[in-house]
C-alpha cells in the first residue's frame, strides 16, 4: 500500500502534470483555510512526486535505447 493520495499512482505523466500545475494556480491563488491548503500541498507533492517517476522511467529507457545502439558493431 502507498501513502500517496488517493488515485495519483495511476496517474499519467500529462494527467499528474496538469493536475499539478492546477494545484499550484489555486495554492497561488490563496483564500483557502489552512485545512485545505495543507491538503493541496500534500496532494501537489504526491504529483510532483509521481511526475519525477515518469520522467525517470523515460530517461532510464533513453539511456538504455542510446546504450544498445551504441553497442552495435
Amino acid at each position: 500500500m502507498t501513502d500517496e493520495p488517493a488515485g495519483v499512482e495511476t496517474l499519467g505523466y500529462e494527467q499528474a502534470r496538469d493536475e499539478l500545475v492546477e494545484v499550484v494556480r489555486m495554492l497561488e491563488q490563496g483564500g483557502l483555510d489552512l485545512d485545505d491548503s495543507l491538503r493541496l500541498w500534500e496532494r501537489g507533492e504526491a504529483l510532483a512526486r509521481r511526475c519525477e517517476e515518469h520522467l525517470g522511467g523515460a530517461r532510464e529507457r533513453i539511456e538504455k535505447a542510446i546504450a544498445a545502439q551504441d553497442a552495435r558493431p
